[in-house]
């Protein structure tokens, strides 16, 4: 995938979480509701992490060099991984301590109104970011569900807008639970609620992001459907099987490829040479994120059946 669809989803929800978390920090500033505190942190880091996304597609863009011969590719899910942090810091931890302090000393809201138009609208513009994420993913998804396409992408922009947007879209709905409660019973302890509530919200999508993060820093290898391209890509021509393959992304859009097939015994060095090109373009051909092929090319040293 190119990151054209992960940038237009990264901008909306820059966008909608910037100007919601002015919103809220007036909101709290007006009704004291910890629950609006909690969500306008929540907005100030998904508002940090839209930015590191897009640092991190303009410096995966350099250009390979002697240092890092396979190219920047990964700085995409370097800063990934550094937004499921500031996810579980600045959202999860804040909210979990704040909602700890207001159990613990409830105090009384004021304008409860204004939070609830606040968060009525936050979660327009919220629904809007959503929006254009599932939009955008859906290019891209095919047909698995959406949690397979949380685990097996290796695009990481696009998962993490998604879950960020829908941890924002319940946050936001949990903070108008704990206000509205508190108006309704006149106890602000649901306030402190709601705010447990975002922060334990926060916290189970933060430990999914820094998992699945932490997987493609690490180094994935091509997908089931990936691979069984890529085989049955390379069969044809002189070549008599695949012996062994391993693949890794160095990159969202770049795959490296590196097997060792069996060719015809005796083949002259120019026909090895050229059923070697043959194969690569084959496996580009089927899967275009394959950028980086080494062929090995083998003899068959499997043992004849008796």
């Amino acid at each position: 995938m190119s990151a054209g669809g992960g940038t237009k989803a990264i901008l909306a929800a820059l966008g909608a979480n910037a100007g919601i978390a002015v919103a809220k920090f007036i909101g709290f500033a007006i009704t004291g509701a910890s629950s609006m505190l909690a969500e306008a942190v929540h907005s100030v880091a998904d508002t940090s992490n839209q930015g590191l996304l897009l640092l991190g597609q303009k410096t995966s863009q350099r250009k390979a060099d002697k240092d890092h011969p396979f190219g920047y590719g990964r700085d995409r899910y370097f800063y990934s991984f550094i937004v499921a942090l500031m996810l579980f810091t600045l959202g999860s931890a804040f909210a979990i301590y704040e909602g700890i302090h207001k159990l613990q000393h409830p105090e009384p809201l004021t304008t409860p109104i204004v939070a609830v138009v606040i968060l009525v609208v936050a979660i327009g513009l919220e629904t809007y970011s959503f929006r254009t994420a599932i939009v955008e993913s859906r290019k891209i998804k095919g047909d698995v569900s959406w949690w397979g396409f949380i685990r097996q992408s290796r695009t990481p922009e696009l998962p993490v807008v998604l879950l960020e947007d829908a941890g924002a879209l319940f946050g936001l709905v949990f903070a108008l639970f704990g206000v509205g409660l508190s108006v309704i019973t006149g106890d602000p302890v649901w306030d402190a609620v709601g705010t447990l509530m975002i922060g334990a919200l926060l916290g189970v999508i933060a430990v999914i992001l820094i998992i699945e993060m932490k997987s493609l820093l690490i180094g994935e290898g091509a997908t089931n459907v990936e691979l069984d391209k890529i085989e049955t890509a390379i069969a044809g021509g002189r070549v008599q099987r695949l012996i062994h393959i391993r693949t890794q992304y160095v990159g969202p859009d770049e795959l490296l490829v590196a097997a060792k097939i069996a060719l015809e015994p005796g083949l002259p060095l120019a026909e090895v040479a050229s059923e070697i090109d043959g194969a690569e373009q084959r496996i580009r051909d089927a899967v275009p994120t394959a950028r980086l092929i080494y062929l090995e090319p083998d003899l068959d040293r499997t043992p004849a059946n008796t």
